[in-house]
This record gives structure tokens, sequence and C-alpha cells, in this order.
């Protein structure tokens, strides 16, 4: 096996599912932290909207944390704004939350189109903005690294849009109404992707969780949801990845034919058994606890708990959702340290 792989080059085996020499280690989930924005003079909330502080902030998770890859943004809600969610601005240290959404009722659902300056919306062009500055630096430094951004999906994009009771409500009651939604969300998702790996992504994160067993009824997963991300993989032009919050033990067969390359899963789904289950199906991603072990445990912890994960199976040594923003900087560097110290003492 080549030792010399750069950065890239593992991430993007480990997705093929191909033989690497070690797991690679980064974050497919945000990664600002108050220590990064005081070590690099950003902060939230301006990061959240300029693609200047965006992509500074997103930099120095690689050039300061050491995560081997460069992830970014902080908050998403790019894609429902432009369909016609209010937002708040967030602060210095929590992101955006959502305080309205258009559709009040189904029929609200055939007033919601893709409008025509889709990508000339404040969110979505700020992320294109981000891409570009990222990418030439990126380039212009030389690094061998995944630029990875992450998007809501279409269950995120339909929770968005008619608001969670709908959403649940509709589930049951307005199943017609909500697929319209959900279809328009994959479709919206997928196209925009392509826009973001034409400017210079690598790896695209569908950020999901709304679809899952701990929001979503689980017999309802493939009818309303399997195709939809079938054919939103077949569309995505560069390594795409699935990311899904709380326990999806349930769904995990089912996800790993969605024709995703990857699977990001919570701590909350065992990695051993995920592992047994879709392990030589698709690159599983995870899934050490960004609050019970990131945050809150020692750094000889975080090294044991992250050793266990790539133990049990994961492909790429990650968090299982997003970084805590108090997160100490020793401690990102404990979780980073894991990695090389398992393959040492294993050797």
């Amino acid at each position: 096996m080549d030792t010399n792989l750069t950065m890239l080059e593992r991430f993007t085996r480990s997705m093929q599912l191909k033989e690497v020499d070690k797991v690679p280690v980064c974050s497919v989930t945000q990664t600002g932290t108050m220590d990064l924005m005081e070590l690099t003079g950003t902060s939230w909330p301006k990061a959240f909207t300029d693609p200047v502080e965006m992509a500074a902030l997103s930099m120095a998770g690689y050039e300061i944390a050491g995560l081997e890859g460069v992830r970014f943004p902080f908050s998403s809600p790019d894609i429902p704004q432009a369909f016609g969610c209010s937002y708040s601005s967030g602060t210095n240290n929590s992101p955006p939350y959502q305080t309205d959404f258009p559709c009040k009722n189904p029929e609200d659902v055939g007033n919601v189109v893709i409008p025509d300056n889709l990508y000339e919306s404040p969110g979505m062009k700020a992320m294109i903005e981000t891409t570009d500055i990222l990418r030439k630096q990126i380039d212009d430094k030389g690094y061998e690294l995944p630029l990875i951004c992450g998007i809501l999906g279409p269950a995120s994009f339909a929770s968005c849009v008619a608001g969670v009771n709908n959403y649940l409500m509709w589930s049951v009651k307005e199943q017609d109404a909500l697929q319209k939604l959900i279809d328009l969300g994959g479709d919206v998702c997928a196209e925009y992707a392509n826009v973001l790996y034409d400017h210079g992504v690598d790896s695209v994160v569908i950020i999901d969780s709304e679809s899952g067993p701990d929001l979503f009824p689980p017999p309802l997963f493939e009818p309303m949801f399997l195709q939809v991300y079938k054919k939103m993989a077949a569309k995505m032009k560069g390594l795409n990845i699935l990311h899904m919050c709380g326990d999806a033990t349930l769904i995990l067969e089912p996800m790993a034919k969605s024709g995703f390359m990857g699977i990001s899963l919570e701590e909350k789904t065992d990695m051993g058994y995920a592992s047994r289950v879709i392990g030589n199906e698709v690159c599983l991603i995870g899934n050490v606890s960004p609050a019970n072990e990131l945050l809150l445990q020692s750094p000889s912890a975080i090294k044991a708990a992250a050793k266990k994960c790539i133990e049990d199976g994961t492909r790429i040594l990650a968090p299982g959702c997003g970084i805590a923003p108090y997160t100490p900087l020793a401690k990102l560097k404990a979780f980073v340290e894991a990695r090389d110290e398992y393959y040492s003492e294993k050797n």
C-alpha cells in the first residue's frame, strides 16, 4: 500500500472503498470554534455570511487544528432563504435559527417554485464566492486536501419551507403535498451541489437528518426518500455524502442503497453495528461525539473514543455532528493525533 498518499487521495480512495494507508481524519460537519475565531481574527455571526471571514475560519480547521480537509459553512440557511424562509442573524456563539416559513397550508405548496435568479440570492451567492476563495487559497498554497461543503437536503428543505410541525403532520395527512416539496428539494439540492463542484468543491455533504428515525416515521423513509436520494446521487458530479443525525439504525440498509458514496453517522448509531451491516457497501464516516467526547472529555479520553471508532470500522474518522463552538483547540488536536497513534500502536 502506498504510504505517500496526499490527504485528497486518501479521502477520495476512502470514499471509493479502496485501500488506504490510514483512515482520513477530518470533519464533514461544521468546524467553527471560539479558539479558531480568536486565532484568525474572525467571528460569528459575520463568518456565517461574509465570504472572506467564512473562508478564513474554514481554513483554520486544517491550518491550525490539523483536520485533513477544509469544510464550510457554519450554518445552512442559504437554500431555505432563497425560497422565502426567514432567519435570525445568529450570534457570536450560535448559528441563525428559523423565524418564519412560506407554506402555512398544503395549498401553498403549489406556489413554491425555483426562482429565476436562484444563485443571486444572498446566501447562495455567498457560498459560491466562498468556494472560489477557498479553491484559490488551497491551490495557491499547494494543499492537496479535500474541500468539503455542507448543504441541506430534501427533507431539511421540506421541513424548513413547510415548518417542522406541518412537515410532521403532512407526513401522515398530506403526503402528496409533502412529497412535492421533497421532490423539489431533491432537484434544487442536486443542481446546487453541481454548481459548487463546478466552482471547485471536492465533496458535498447533504445534511438531511429530518428524514431520519429521530423525527420521521421509519416506515416512510423508503417510499418518500429513497428514490429522491437515488436521483440526487446520480446527478451529483463529485464525491457525495449523506449526513444523518440521531439514531439511524432502522434505516441503515436503505441508506446504503441510496446511491450516496458516504454515510456520515452521529454517535447515536453504533459504528461497529453499522460497519457489520453496510460497511462493505458505503464509506462510513464518523462518529466521535462532538459534545460528550470532544467538548467534555479529556484529551486521553477523546483519543480512546477515536481509536475505538477506527477499530469499529469507520472509513473516515470524524465528529458525529457539528463541532461545538466552545471545544478547546487542544482537544481537536488530540482527536487528530489519535488517528496517527492508532496506527503507530497497531504497527
